[in-house]
Protein backbone atom coordinates (compact mmCIF):
# COMPACT_ATOMS: atom_id res chain seq x y z
CA UNK A 1 0.00 0.00 0.00
CA UNK A 2 1.00 3.22 -0.81
CA UNK A 3 1.34 4.75 2.96
CA UNK A 4 2.15 8.54 1.53
CA UNK A 5 5.81 8.00 0.34
CA UNK A 6 6.82 9.03 -2.91
CA UNK A 7 6.38 5.46 -5.43
CA UNK A 8 7.77 5.25 -8.98
CA UNK A 9 7.37 2.41 -11.69
CA UNK A 10 10.21 1.25 -13.55
CA UNK A 11 10.69 -1.45 -16.46
CA UNK A 12 13.27 -4.14 -15.70
CA UNK A 13 14.67 -7.30 -17.42
CA UNK A 14 12.38 -8.93 -14.80
CA UNK A 15 9.25 -6.96 -15.67
CA UNK A 16 7.13 -4.02 -14.09
CA UNK A 17 8.90 -3.04 -10.42
CA UNK A 18 6.47 -0.45 -8.51
CA UNK A 19 9.22 0.94 -5.48
CA UNK A 20 7.67 2.33 -2.46
CA UNK A 21 10.28 4.53 -0.29
CA UNK A 22 11.78 7.92 -0.84
CA UNK A 23 15.68 6.97 -0.44
CA UNK A 24 15.49 3.63 -3.40
CA UNK A 25 13.76 6.58 -5.26
CA UNK A 26 15.98 9.08 -4.33
CA UNK A 27 19.26 6.94 -5.31
CA UNK A 28 17.41 5.69 -8.66
CA UNK A 29 17.00 9.64 -9.15
CA UNK A 30 20.38 10.28 -8.77
CA UNK A 31 21.56 8.04 -11.15
CA UNK A 32 19.96 8.87 -13.96
CA UNK A 33 22.50 11.53 -14.92
CA UNK A 34 25.19 8.80 -15.07
CA UNK A 35 26.47 6.68 -12.95
CA UNK A 36 27.85 7.56 -9.53
CA UNK A 37 30.87 5.79 -7.19
CA UNK A 38 29.42 4.59 -3.20
CA UNK A 39 30.71 8.00 -1.80
CA UNK A 40 29.09 9.88 -4.26
CA UNK A 41 25.66 8.53 -3.57
CA UNK A 42 26.11 8.35 0.03
CA UNK A 43 27.11 11.95 0.16
CA UNK A 44 23.68 13.32 -2.15
CA UNK A 45 21.56 11.20 -0.08
CA UNK A 46 23.22 11.86 3.12
CA UNK A 47 22.53 8.73 4.58
CA UNK A 48 24.56 6.36 6.81
CA UNK A 49 26.92 4.44 4.73
CA UNK A 50 25.31 0.95 6.26
CA UNK A 51 22.14 2.16 4.97
CA UNK A 52 22.87 2.92 1.50
CA UNK A 53 24.42 -0.40 1.41
CA UNK A 54 21.82 -2.28 2.39
CA UNK A 55 19.51 0.02 -0.22
CA UNK A 56 21.69 -0.94 -2.97
CA UNK A 57 22.17 -4.30 -2.53
CA UNK A 58 17.50 -4.64 -2.47
CA UNK A 59 17.88 -2.45 -5.89
CA UNK A 60 20.71 -4.77 -7.40
CA UNK A 61 18.60 -7.83 -6.48
CA UNK A 62 16.07 -5.97 -7.77
CA UNK A 63 17.75 -5.31 -11.48
CA UNK A 64 16.83 -2.02 -11.10
CA UNK A 65 20.79 -1.28 -11.17
CA UNK A 66 24.13 -2.74 -11.82
CA UNK A 67 27.15 -2.73 -9.72
CA UNK A 68 30.68 -2.52 -11.20
CA UNK A 69 34.39 -2.18 -10.59
CA UNK A 70 35.57 1.98 -10.61
CA UNK A 71 38.25 1.20 -14.39
CA UNK A 72 40.13 4.64 -12.10
CA UNK A 73 40.25 2.84 -8.54
CA UNK A 74 40.00 -0.87 -8.94
CA UNK A 75 39.48 -0.60 -4.77
CA UNK A 76 36.09 1.58 -5.44
CA UNK A 77 32.89 0.63 -7.10
CA UNK A 78 30.42 2.85 -9.03
CA UNK A 79 26.87 2.18 -9.53
CA UNK A 80 24.93 3.26 -12.86
CA UNK A 81 20.57 2.50 -13.67
CA UNK A 82 19.45 -1.24 -15.27
CA UNK A 83 16.11 -0.02 -15.54
CA UNK A 84 13.76 2.53 -17.14
CA UNK A 85 11.95 4.62 -15.13
CA UNK A 86 8.09 5.09 -16.30
CA UNK A 87 6.18 6.71 -13.78
CA UNK A 88 6.11 8.66 -10.80
CA UNK A 89 3.22 9.03 -8.10
CA UNK A 90 2.77 12.90 -7.87
CA UNK A 91 -0.17 15.27 -5.39
CA UNK A 92 -2.99 15.06 -5.34
CA UNK A 93 -3.47 11.44 -6.07
CA UNK A 94 -1.49 10.22 -3.13
CA UNK A 95 -2.97 12.52 -0.53
CA UNK A 96 -7.02 11.61 -2.67
CA UNK A 97 -5.89 8.18 -1.97
CA UNK A 98 -4.66 8.11 1.82
CA UNK A 99 -8.35 10.17 2.08
CA UNK A 100 -10.11 7.67 0.54
CA UNK A 101 -8.45 4.78 2.92
CA UNK A 102 -9.36 6.77 5.67
CA UNK A 103 -13.08 7.13 4.81
CA UNK A 104 -13.06 3.11 3.79
CA UNK A 105 -12.09 2.86 7.49
CA UNK A 106 -14.18 5.31 9.03
CA UNK A 107 -18.42 4.79 9.62
CA UNK A 108 -18.93 6.98 6.69
CA UNK A 109 -18.45 4.02 4.82
CA UNK A 110 -21.85 2.55 5.53
CA UNK A 111 -23.25 6.19 4.18
CA UNK A 112 -21.51 5.99 1.52
CA UNK A 113 -21.45 3.17 0.28
CA UNK A 114 -18.97 0.15 0.36
CA UNK A 115 -18.58 -0.70 -3.54
CA UNK A 116 -18.21 2.84 -4.33
CA UNK A 117 -15.36 3.81 -1.68
CA UNK A 118 -13.64 0.66 -3.01
CA UNK A 119 -14.26 1.75 -6.72
CA UNK A 120 -12.58 5.51 -6.13
CA UNK A 121 -10.08 4.06 -3.70
CA UNK A 122 -9.17 1.83 -7.11
CA UNK A 123 -9.12 4.94 -9.15
CA UNK A 124 -6.84 7.09 -7.20
CA UNK A 125 -4.55 4.47 -5.95
CA UNK A 126 -3.71 4.17 -9.81
CA UNK A 127 -2.58 7.98 -9.56
CA UNK A 128 -0.50 7.38 -6.10
CA UNK A 129 1.10 5.44 -7.73
CA UNK A 130 2.26 7.02 -10.90
CA UNK A 131 -0.16 5.92 -13.25
CA UNK A 132 -2.27 7.66 -16.18
CA UNK A 133 -5.28 4.91 -15.94
CA UNK A 134 -7.39 7.53 -18.30
CA UNK A 135 -6.61 5.46 -21.80
CA UNK A 136 -7.71 2.21 -19.77
CA UNK A 137 -10.58 3.34 -18.28
CA UNK A 138 -11.73 5.47 -21.34
CA UNK A 139 -11.28 2.02 -23.22
CA UNK A 140 -12.94 -0.22 -20.31
CA UNK A 141 -16.04 2.77 -20.61
CA UNK A 142 -16.57 2.20 -24.27
CA UNK A 143 -16.40 -2.37 -23.30
CA UNK A 144 -19.27 -1.25 -20.61
CA UNK A 145 -21.17 0.77 -22.78
CA UNK A 146 -21.06 -2.23 -26.12
CA UNK A 147 -22.29 -4.46 -23.13
CA UNK A 148 -25.22 -1.72 -21.70
CA UNK A 149 -26.23 -0.97 -24.98
CA UNK A 150 -28.15 -4.43 -24.97
CA UNK A 151 -30.49 -3.30 -22.21
CA UNK A 152 -31.63 -0.59 -24.77
CA UNK A 153 -34.23 -1.20 -27.60
CA UNK A 154 -34.00 2.32 -29.12
CA UNK A 155 -31.98 2.92 -32.33
CA UNK A 156 -33.21 6.38 -33.26
CA UNK A 157 -30.57 9.11 -31.23
CA UNK A 158 -33.70 10.95 -29.25
CA UNK A 159 -35.44 7.98 -27.93
CA UNK A 160 -32.44 6.09 -27.32
CA UNK A 161 -31.11 9.06 -24.55
CA UNK A 162 -34.51 8.89 -23.47
CA UNK A 163 -34.13 5.16 -22.93
CA UNK A 164 -30.84 5.74 -21.34
CA UNK A 165 -32.02 8.47 -18.80
CA UNK A 166 -34.50 6.06 -17.03
CA UNK A 167 -32.25 3.52 -17.40
CA UNK A 168 -29.69 5.51 -15.31
CA UNK A 169 -32.09 6.57 -12.95
CA UNK A 170 -33.08 3.22 -12.13
CA UNK A 171 -29.76 0.91 -11.64
CA UNK A 172 -28.67 4.39 -9.88
CA UNK A 173 -25.72 4.85 -12.55
CA UNK A 174 -26.58 8.95 -12.29
CA UNK A 175 -28.29 11.52 -13.97
CA UNK A 176 -27.50 13.49 -17.72
CA UNK A 177 -29.42 15.56 -19.86
CA UNK A 178 -29.42 16.20 -24.02
CA UNK A 179 -28.42 19.77 -24.42
CA UNK A 180 -28.28 19.57 -28.01
CA UNK A 181 -28.19 17.15 -30.71
CA UNK A 182 -26.07 19.52 -33.37
CA UNK A 183 -23.66 19.16 -32.02
CA UNK A 184 -24.37 16.54 -29.80
CA UNK A 185 -24.02 18.03 -26.13
CA UNK A 186 -24.69 16.15 -22.61
CA UNK A 187 -24.69 17.92 -19.30
CA UNK A 188 -23.54 14.66 -16.29
CA UNK A 189 -24.88 14.88 -13.55
CA UNK A 190 -23.27 12.85 -10.31
CA UNK A 191 -22.08 10.01 -12.39
CA UNK A 192 -21.77 6.53 -9.94
CA UNK A 193 -22.29 9.37 -7.01
CA UNK A 194 -19.31 11.44 -7.46
CA UNK A 195 -20.23 14.43 -6.17
CA UNK A 196 -21.65 12.98 -2.91
CA UNK A 197 -17.48 12.16 -1.84
CA UNK A 198 -15.86 14.40 -0.08
CA UNK A 199 -12.92 14.55 -1.81
CA UNK A 200 -13.35 17.15 -5.08
CA UNK A 201 -10.79 15.75 -7.79
CA UNK A 202 -12.91 13.50 -9.48
CA UNK A 203 -11.30 10.59 -11.46
CA UNK A 204 -14.38 9.37 -13.76
CA UNK A 205 -14.95 12.06 -16.20
CA UNK A 206 -12.71 10.05 -18.81
CA UNK A 207 -14.76 6.75 -18.07
CA UNK A 208 -18.11 8.37 -18.79
CA UNK A 209 -16.88 9.60 -22.01
CA UNK A 210 -15.72 5.97 -22.42
CA UNK A 211 -19.77 4.51 -21.84
CA UNK A 212 -21.19 6.77 -23.78
CA UNK A 213 -19.31 6.45 -27.02
CA UNK A 214 -20.02 2.74 -26.72
CA UNK A 215 -23.30 2.79 -26.50
CA UNK A 216 -23.45 4.90 -29.32
CA UNK A 217 -21.24 3.15 -31.33
CA UNK A 218 -23.33 -0.28 -30.86
CA UNK A 219 -26.74 1.31 -30.96
CA UNK A 220 -25.94 3.97 -33.42
CA UNK A 221 -22.52 2.40 -35.05
CA UNK A 222 -21.60 5.85 -34.34
CA UNK A 223 -17.88 5.30 -34.09
CA UNK A 224 -17.34 8.45 -32.23
CA UNK A 225 -14.98 10.94 -29.58
CA UNK A 226 -16.57 12.94 -26.57
CA UNK A 227 -14.47 16.19 -25.39
CA UNK A 228 -15.39 18.13 -21.86
CA UNK A 229 -16.00 21.38 -22.58
CA UNK A 230 -16.08 21.97 -18.54
CA UNK A 231 -15.39 19.78 -15.78
CA UNK A 232 -16.30 19.68 -11.91
CA UNK A 233 -13.08 19.71 -10.97
CA UNK A 234 -13.61 22.37 -8.12
CA UNK A 235 -17.42 23.38 -8.12
CA UNK A 236 -19.51 20.56 -8.35
CA UNK A 237 -20.92 21.80 -11.52
CA UNK A 238 -21.87 19.26 -14.12
CA UNK A 239 -19.67 18.00 -16.87
CA UNK A 240 -20.64 18.73 -20.01
CA UNK A 241 -19.35 16.73 -23.03
CA UNK A 242 -19.63 17.72 -26.90
CA UNK A 243 -19.15 15.00 -29.55
CA UNK A 244 -16.12 15.40 -31.85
Amino acid sequence: MNNGDSTAIFSTEAGFIALNGSVKIQILDFLKNGSKSFDEIVHHTGKAKATISVHLKDLRSSYLLEEQIDPADHRKKIYSLKCQYLARSQEPGVRHYVDMLDIIASPDLERFGCLLCVFYAVQYGFLANGINCDPIMRNIGRDIGKSLAHNLISTEPGELFEEMEAFWEKHDIGKFSLLSMDPLKLEIHDFFSCKSLPIKTKVLCTFVKGVFEGVLNQKLSLDCTLDNISTCHNDFDPCILVIR
